[in-house]
């Protein structure tokens, strides 16, 4: 037991010395790894102050070499600027010198100008002195003021260019009437002849004639009751008045003037007059006006050859039975139009059936310018186009009155062919006192002309033969004289067509054998 015991010990304590030992051991071996750890540490941290001392030394040293360079940039622009601030002085000093050296010499200009003209404002009073007395003498042998001789020499010169001007006109409407003159007399002339159409007359108001006087009273009616129907049904006014056997109808639309003249006469047939029948009768007038239109339009259609007219365009046309220009029927002037157009666009070699379409539609506006707003020639574009006519159709009938600018020579001959129908006589009739008037302010005009002794009217109008004064107007003033009196009737009157001045001028030598 005793030496278990004792190697139990002596196993103790050599585990605690081991024990010792080893500690000892750990204790040395980490001191000297502290030891050796805090020495590389101070080496490093030497290391490192040594490195940031040469850095900055180093980024002293560059800093102060950027500096110098900089100081030497800055020295050196300082220096070009000086020497162009030096240069900039030494070029204004010698521009100062040379505009002082310039203001001296304008100075001396101005003086020396300053003596001439003081020396020519007195050459000019000497001159003006010599010259009025020059004028004084030439008065004085003359016998003419400065005045009277202006006015001697300007009337002199406008003699002259007159004549002169006279002259030139005469040649050149000579020359150019030469071979258009026989011509267009030749086309115009047998286009009439080969078209003569047959007008009637109408006016605005219808009369319808009544059997007897008795008659006015049953269309009157029981306190008016009858009257106020016809009226209220057409549109009409019925005015009777005291001519006898007879009701007249005034109304701006003169197809409802036709309808009413229509439904009265059968009224007045039938004598059974009251507001039902009236009603009545109206309507069968409405539907025989309508069939009368198509009729009309259909017939001027065939007659002047133009077919493939839209429906509503023929009914249009058939509306201008009952429209009339100045006592003119407008749907015969409109087929008249359309063979003269026709015609002359045979003879010129253009197209005669674009002509004679142009010319039956040139008034189609008529049929509608009670009912819609604006000028016919408008309303007549809008109507077709909306019928799809050709554009060449539509400036065919644009262009007749000028109102646009023709495009084809057939728009050229719908004008021509228009003027031609309405200006020739008999066309067209007018009241005897706008007719008196008219031909009263055509023989004013000329007479209030100088150099015309005296003027007559004649051809209903459509010429004035003027006789000139022999001692005012010399032969070739006559041609200016005619021109100046077309233009002033030009101007001042409203005619239709055109009128000829005709100025004859003749000088006459009487003496008596004794």
């Amino acid at each position: 037991m005793a030496p278990i015991v004792v190697e139990i010990i002596i196993a103790v304590v050599a585990l605690a010395a081991g024990a010792l030992i080893g500690y000892i051991y750990r204790k040395n071996v980490g001191e000297k790894a502290i030891g050796s750890a805090e020495q590389k540490a101070k080496n490093l941290i030497l290391d490192a102050e040594n490195k940031s001392e040469t850095m900055r030394k180093e980024a002293i040293l560059e800093a102060k070499e950027e500096a110098h360079r900089l100081r030497s940039e800055a020295e050196r622009d300082a220096r070009e600027r000086r020497a162009e601030i030096q240069r900039s002085e030494r070029r204004l000093i010698q521009k100062e010198e040379s505009m002082d050296r310039k203001l001296e010499n304008i100075e001396k200009k101005e003086e020396s100008i300053t003596q001439k003209e003081q020396a020519i404002i007195n050459k000019q009073k000497d001159l003006d002195k010599v010259i009025s007395k020059q004028l004084e003498e030439l008065e004085r042998i003359s016998g003419y003021t400065i005045e009277e001789a202006k006015a001697i020499l300007l009337s002199n010169i406008e003699k002259e260019v007159r004549r002169d001007a006279s002259v030139m006109i005469k040649d050149i409407e000579s020359k150019a009437k030469e071979e258009a003159d026989k011509k267009a007399k030749y086309i115009i002339t047998g286009a009439i002849q080969r078209c003569a159409a047959d007008h009637v007359a109408e006016s605005t108001v219808s009369v319808v004639a009544l059997p007897n006087d008795e008659m006015k009273g049953r269309i009157i009616g029981r306190e008016g009751r009858n009257i106020r129907a016809i009226e209220t049904l057409t549109g009409v006014d019925l005015i009777i008045d005291d001519t006898p056997e007879a009701v007249i109808l005034s109304g701006f639309d003169p197809v409802r003037r036709e309808v009413a003249r229509i439904a009265l006469e059968k009224l007045i047939v039938d004598g059974r007059i009251h507001p039902a029948r009236i009603e009545e009768m109206v309507e069968k007038a409405q539907r025989e006006v309508n069939a009368i239109i198509k009729e009309e339009g259909e017939q001027a259609t065939f007659e002047v050859g133009i077919h493939n007219l839209h429906p509503e365009l023929i009914k249009l046309l058939g509306r201008l039975k009952y429209r009339t220009s100045y006592g003119q029927n407008v749907l015969k002037h409109s087929v008249e139009v359309a063979h003269l157009a026709g015609l002359m666009a045979g003879e010129l070699g253009l197209d005669i059936k674009l002509a004679k379409r142009a010319g039956l539609l040139h008034d189609i506006g008529k049929a509608l310018d009670h009912e819609v707003e604006g000028t016919h020639v408008d309303i007549g574009i809008d109507v077709l186009r909306k019928y799809k006519e050709s554009e060449a159709v539509i400036n065919g009938m644009a262009a007749h009155h000028g109102d646009y600018e023709p495009k084809s020579m057939e728009a050229v001959l719908i004008a021509a062919a228009d003027a031609l129908s309405a200006a020739r006589p008999g066309a067209r009739r007018e009241t005897l006192d706008a007719y008196i008037k008219r031909l009263e302010k055509l023989e004013e005009i000329a007479n209030t002309t100088p150099g015309v002794e005296k003027s007559f009217a004649i051809q209903a109008g459509r010429e004035i033969r003027i006789i000139a004064k022999p001692d005012d107007v010399n032969d070739e003033e006559i041609v200016f004289l005619a021109r100046e009196i077309s233009k002033k009737i030009e101007s001042e009157l409203e005619y239709p067509g055109q009128i000829k001045v005709n100025v004859v001028r003749e000088t006459r030598a009487v003496d008596y054998a004794k």
